[in-house]
């Protein structure tokens, strides 16, 4: 570590909190350096905590340990290791997952639409104020009618967790930017099928990471151990004996993208928009229980509003994971369309092909999304592009621009990657024609968006 860095780091300073910045974070300064302050609210003046700093940094990371002038969306975190000023004070950082939990959901999704915003006209120059959509409940009261913390608090969401193992064995998750894991034994954002299994209960001793899915049907659950170097089978099978029947169970090798069974099944059955979809391993799926019906339904009406998506239509689903988009698609091109739907990982893509078996109109293939779109050019009528966070780039915008669809359904989970591609859309001479965007994952800075992009009249 930087000399500079093991001076500064753990120091504290007052500070007046400015706006919110993409990341998590606010945006904050001292003696006229930007301070990324996590766990605060713009307009507070807090204490923080310098967590990476050193005199060459352009900038400075820190937390907050004391609110000394508190903003009146600031309510109390409803998970106690990801609480900053809680955790701070029992000597250790908090749990990464949960850094806008100390703020109203109205606040938070208000605060969301800034960076938005923000992101918008930075990267794209496009001046534009869209509001973040609550999904599956999300009111301000925090309990929801029975009483219990639930969907209304926008909590029990998540169908998919990924967990680290302390030294001890035990369950754990990351803190921010950090190898420091912290054990853990509750996980309030996961739905009851993740905590019901209580896997804070077992000795994960040589196991390195745990993946866990546990589908919005109610259909099997699928934990995944990934063991550490040296790991012997009879330790796998000790780890095995603790977890439910129930319960399907397999060994993964994340560098490999390896899967092997240990018990039941290696993939989970998911349901979305009258579709049944089989998700091998820790392949790719919405995380938020209501997420798949939602971005499908945003997609729909975006494409078929517009005219674009009829029977007979010849359509795309780039980026195309296990056929979520995929389904939908050849449902509203019936059997004189087609569809290409396009998918990088070859685990996923297999999923697709199960998936989409019974549907002649759409061709799977697998591969680069840009070495097939040279191999196979043709003339969409429209395109769905759902790249990942790190969004689709400049060249697989150029060949989309080439390739002249009427239309493009955008799904992103990053605004400044999206904005970013937005820009090159718009050097095209594309316009943004349309943009939701929803609040699938509450109480962290993450949003998800669909845009409707058209081109040039």
């Amino acid at each position: 570590m930087n000399p500079e860095t093991q001076t500064r780091t753990d120091a504290e300073l007052v500070v007046d909190v400015g706006p919110i910045a993409h990341g998590g974070h606010c945006v904050a300064r001292h003696e006229g350096r930007v301070v990324f302050v996590r766990h605060a609210i713009p307009g507070e003046k807090v204490r923080i905590r310098l967590t990476d700093a050193g005199d060459g940094s352009k900038f400075w990371r820190a937390d907050v340990v004391e609110v000394l002038e508190a903003s009146p969306d600031r309510v109390p975190h409803f998970w106690h290791l990801a609480d900053s000023r809680r955790a701070w004070s029992h000597g250790h950082p908090p749990v990464g997952g949960a850094e806008l939990g100390h703020i109203s959901l109205e606040r938070q999704r208000s605060l969301k639409a800034d960076v938005l915003a923000e992101q918008l006209k930075r990267l794209a120059g496009v001046e534009r104020v869209t509001g973040v959509e609550a999904v599956g409940g999300g009111s301000a009261t925090g309990r929801d009618s029975g009483g219990e913390a639930g969907s209304d608090a926008g909590l029990g969401w998540r169908t998919r967790a990924s967990f680290a193992v302390t030294p001890a064995g035990r369950l754990g998750m990351h803190a921010h930017r950090s190898d420091h894991v912290i054990a853990i034994r509750e996980m309030p954002l996961a739905v009851p099928g993740i905590n019901g299994l209580r896997l804070w209960d077992i000795d994960l001793q040589g196991i390195d990471r745990v993946e866990v899915a546990a589908p919005a049907n109610g259909s099997r659950p699928l934990v995944l151990l990934a063991p550490a170097a040296g790991t012997r089978a009879k330790r796998l099978g000790t780890i095995l004996a603790q977890l439910p029947e129930e319960v399907s169970v397999a060994s993964f090798d994340p560098a490999k993208g390896e899967v092997l069974q240990l018990r039941g099944r290696t993939w989970v059955q998911e349901s979305a928009a009258g579709h049944e979809y089989r998700v091998t391993g820790d392949g790719f799926w919405q995380i938020h229980r209501d997420a798949p019906d939602t971005l499908v339904g945003a997609v729909k009406d975006f494409l078929h509003d517009g005219g674009y998506l009829e029977p007979g239509a010849v359509v795309a689903d780039l980026y195309a994971g296990a056929g979520l988009f995929t389904a939908a698609l050849a449902d509203a091109v019936g059997v004189t369309g087609s569809v290409l739907s396009v998918e990088g990982a070859p685990g996923t893509s297999r999923d697709a092909r199960k998936n989409l078996h019974g549907a002649p109109q759409v061709e799977i293939v697998q591969g680069r999304v840009e070495r097939v779109l040279r191999q196979k050019p043709r003339n969409f009528d429209a395109v769905v592009l759902d790249p990942p966070r790190a969004g689709a780039g400049k060249a697989v915008v150029s060949q989309l621009i080439a390739a002249g669809p009427r239309a493009i359904a955008y799904v992103s989970c990053d605004p400044a990657s999206f904005a970013r591609d937005l820009g090159y859309f718009r050097e095209g001479g594309w316009q943004l024609a349309g943009l939701r965007a929803f609040d699938l994952y509450p109480h962290t800075h993450h949003m998800e968006t669909v845009a409707l992009l058209t081109p040039p009249a």
